[in-house]
């Protein structure tokens, strides 16, 4: 159980230092400048859980293991970021910004679930959906 929950608290926790820290980046810092240190942040903490958590395999065979989904988060990371740190420096509220833009992706990946990875929805499952739609339209009006 513990294991099960751990990844989901991990997620949570970044994405709420992540907002609070992109809330506080500076006006006048440069936002790529801003990114640029926040991604060698990210590399740096990176290379010590690989030291402190060895993998099966060796990082080098893992490289050669590169696919293009890797990069591809690379490059979505990186249009979060910048997408946020604007919306934010434009006058987006924190508390309204990660939950717009988070319900909106997760309503346009359902039919990608549904369609390319074959997942199925439950009654429940349908009426949450229901109820982040209406969500959206409430926290959307100002």
């Amino acid at each position: 159980m513990k294991s099960y929950y751990l990844p989901i608290l991990i997620a949570i926790g970044g994405g709420a230092l992540y907002h609070l820290a992109q809330k506080s980046i500076p006006k006048d810092a440069n936002p790529l400048a801003a990114l640029f240190i926040a991604y060698l942040t990210s590399v740096a903490a990176v290379l010590l859980c690989l030291l402190l958590f060895p993998a099966d395999k060796s990082f080098v065979a893992s490289l050669k293991k590169a696919h293009w989904a890797m990069f591809a988060v690379g490059i979505g990371a990186a249009a979060i970021e910048i997408g946020f740190l604007l919306a934010y420096r434009s006058g987006w509220n924190i508390s309204t910004a990660g939950l717009i833009v988070n319900i909106t992706i997760a309503l346009l990946l359902i039919p990608v679930g549904l369609v390319l990875f074959k997942e199925q929805l439950s009654t429940w499952n349908v009426v949450g959906i229901v109820l982040c739609i209406l969500g959206l339209l409430f926290i959307s009006k100002q």
